[in-house]
């Protein structure tokens, strides 16, 4: 493991033993605190957040975008807060942190026993709705994560979700989709974080005007499960310690084409829901990576085919 590495799994880690014996005011300070200093630095995250907040508001001047980067900061600080706290959260506070509009679409789609497919995008805290869904629904669910380098971080993230009530399998290897179709198939709960192509084989969309490329898993484990797949979208409210969410409807399988263009209309009804979320509250929306193709496109000056989403 390189110095690097090492210096990176240590942070989390006193992130994960130190932040949560922290009082919530405290952590709360702190988090806005970092994500301040983060801002006035400017580093590349920050700018990469400005540019995929102008797609999300066109016309916003330099002032504006600005603004939005920093409320932007600091909603990505408080979800790092909040999750290296949330192992400490009583049932409780748990239960009384996340309020969910429109859940029937979940809850009776669990109760039909056909399964269901969760598909977010990276706003506010994903953990903490998860959470949720464990603790006061008292569903367990399946999901996929990144592998992370170095190895030993990717071990926290795991052991962290697994905390939480959530079964989590890598999202290499080529094994998860078939694990996923079999809880599905058994009436289970699936959650994925599913507006970031990681793999090769994405579905390309008009997102905000622009193309992009998502995931096709949501929409071909729907069409190969019968699974109910809908779209969420998470927010904070200004200073209240609740996040908000909203369950949207459901999006069906087309009656005709190949799957192919059922995955394709599909997967863009579902970026159209994550727009219409994301739209209403760009600055809980944590995307500080490149998304759109046009800026992963080669850049003349290194020759390099740019970075993966």
């Amino acid at each position: 493991m390189s110095a690097r590495d090492r210096l990176t799994d240590a942070l989390y880690g006193l992130g994960w033993s130190a932040v949560r014996k922290l009082p919530e005011p405290v952590a709360v300070r702190l988090g806005r605190g970092i994500a301040d200093l983060a801002w006035r630095r400017r580093g590349k995250g920050v700018r990469r957040l400005e540019s995929n907040y102008a797609r999300v508001v066109p016309g916003a001047g330099p002032e504006r975008l600005a603004e939005l980067s920093r409320a932007g900061m600091r909603s990505y600080l408080r979800y790092w807060m909040e999750s290296f706290r949330l192992p400490a959260w009583s049932e409780e506070r748990i239960k009384g942190g996340f309020d969910p509009k429109d859940l029937h679409h979940l809850t009776d789609g669990l109760a039909s026993g056909r399964g269901v497919i969760l598909a977010l995008p990276h706003m506010a805290n994903w953990d903490l709705a998860g959470a949720w869904v464990t603790t006061e629904l008292r569903t367990p669910f399946t999901t996929v994560a990144e592998r992370l380098k170095p190895e030993t971080l990717y071990d926290r993230f795991v052991a962290y979700r697994e905390g939480l009530g959530m079964e989590v399998l890598p999202h290499s290897g080529g094994t998860a989709f078939g694990t996923l179709a079999r809880r599905l198939r058994d009436g289970g709960l699936v959650c994925l974080v599913a507006e970031r192509d990681l793999s090769a084989s994405g579905v390309e969309v008009r997102f905000f005007g622009e193309a992009t490329r998502m995931p096709a898993g949501p929409a071909l484990l729907a069409q190969q499960t019968g699974a109910l797949l809908l779209p969420v979208t998470l927010w904070y409210e200004d200073d209240s310690p609740v996040m908000q969410g909203r369950v949207h409807p459901p999006i069906e399988v087309p009656e005709t084409g190949d799957r192919p263009q059922k995955t394709s209309v599909m997967t863009q009804a579902l970026a159209d829901a994550f727009a219409t979320g994301i739209a209403d509250h760009p600055e809980d929306w944590h995307m500080l990576q490149r998304l759109w193709l046009k800026d992963l496109q080669p850049r003349p000056a290194d020759g390099a085919a740019g970075e993966r989403p």
